[in-house]
């Protein structure tokens, strides 16, 4: 991986505002060759000449170039993030084109949106800490199947406690809908992948349902009450 090679990705990467493929292990490359300039700098008699100079120019360059595109990159992964996290639609062939590590950065920072805004904007109560007396079967319960529900969260007398109006909320609130107009498959704000044709009658995520109504793409379905 040259400086030339590197600056061509830096320069393909600023004229798009979408993710470009790159090799899986450009940064690993980059790290090689500035090693090995570094090597040549460390193998210059004169550190002050000429050559020691340019080759400490050139690593410095491709230092540059490197966080260069690591920034540009995360600036659009951030921004994919908030989309996903508001219910809207991105390009998920942006998200096939992130690195391993950009990817596990895009669910992170995805995840912590989603519980900032359910604590924040739907006023959702953080999950009970358990006792020492109920923490053997919490443990339990993860190591099954890696969820913990409500009525397993809390056993005995607490789960009295759980069961109150002021039990937490661990799910997005969801919605009715009837679709008017079939679409491409998406990925709702409960991480669940939806596809919809026209006539279905599902329960998605309010967020997601709030979008698709405004854009006259699903109509909210009013259930019966009985009277």
């Amino acid at each position: 991986m040259g400086f030339d090679d590197l600056r061509s990705i830096l320069l393909t990467e600023r004229e798009t505002g979408k993710l470009v493929q790159i090799s899986p292990d450009i940064f690993d490359r980059t790290h090689v060759e500035i090693a090995a300039l570094l090597k040549k700098v460390y193998a210059v008699e004169d550190p002050l000449s000429d050559e020691a100079r340019a080759l400490i120019e050139e690593t410095i360059a491709m230092k540059e170039t490197m966080h260069e595109l690591f920034s540009i990159r995360s600036r659009k992964i951030l921004a994919l993030a908030l989309m996903h996290a508001e219910g809207n639609y991105y390009d998920r062939e942006e998200v096939k084109r992130m690195l391993p590590a950009e990817h596990g950065m895009f669910d992170r920072v995805a995840a912590g949106l989603l519980e900032c805004q359910d604590t924040l904007l739907h006023n959702a109560k953080q999950p009970l800490v358990p006792s020492p007396k109920a923490a053997p079967a919490v443990i339990e319960v993860a190591e099954n199947d890696g969820e913990v529900h409500d009525e397993e969260y809390l056993s005995g007398e607490e789960q009295s406690v759980s069961q109150s109006p002021a039990a937490p909320t661990l799910t997005p609130p969801y919605l009715l809908v009837r679709v008017l107009e079939g679409m491409d498959t998406f990925m709702g704000v409960d991480g669940r992948i939806y596809g919809l044709a026209k006539g279905d009658i599902v329960t998605l995520p309010e967020r997601n349902a709030s979008v698709l109504s405004d854009r006259n793409l699903v109509c909210p379905v009013s259930l019966p009450t009985g009277k």
